[in-house]
């Protein structure tokens, strides 16, 4: 594993939902010192249960995002990926099983905690069929794309293909644990 140095100061992370990306974005952030971004509040409008935002708005949000001199962005958004990699210094892909990430989807839904990492402001999460199809069927084998999308970036990358894998990294690179 890469020493987390290695990603420089514009860390983007990587991975389908409910994999722990914006959990890791603010444990980065806090170890580093680093603004954590996440991609799901720019692209959604706060105080609705994720109601998007105008595709040209969100663009624009994201396009002012990277020009920081330092952050930790996670999300994926594959359409702006190629200004975000020209950007950013270093990526980490996470993936997990999908039912793993169900879980965990059901899970941040039901509780709907307001201080979780990547959650919308004043958003009420409500179950979504179209969500759970997302979590366990169409984004299934997002990783694969997502992995050939940081080889081709060369970026220094570190991949973390399951829960134990992300635990060793946390662990590793001595970052503080999500409660």
């Amino acid at each position: 594993m890469l020493p987390l140095h290695s990603l420089g100061e514009r860390i983007v992370v990587l991975g389908p939902s409910n994999a722990g990306k914006s959990t890791l974005a603010v444990s980065l952030s806090k170890k580093l010192g680093f603004p954590a971004i996440h991609l799901d509040q720019l692209k959604h409008l706060p105080n609705t249960d994720w109601q998007q935002r105008p595709d040209a708005e969100f663009a624009a949000l994201h396009d002012a995002a990277i020009l920081g001199e330092q952050w930790v962005m996670d999300g994926n958004y594959s359409r702006l990926m190629p200004q975000r990699f020209a950007r950013a210094t270093g990526a980490i892909l996470l993936s997990s099983n999908h039912w793993l990430r169900l879980g965990r989807y059901l899970k941040r839904t039901l509780i709907n905690r307001s201080d979780r990492a990547g959650h919308l402001e004043g958003a009420q999460d409500s179950i979504k069929w179209e969500m759970i199809h997302w979590v366990a069927v169409r984004t299934r084998d997002s990783s694969l794309k997502y992995a050939q999308a940081i080889r081709q970036s060369g970026l220094p990358a570190v991949e973390c293909g399951t829960a134990a894998a992300l635990n060793q990294l946390y662990r590793t690179w001595d970052l503080p644990r999500p409660r």
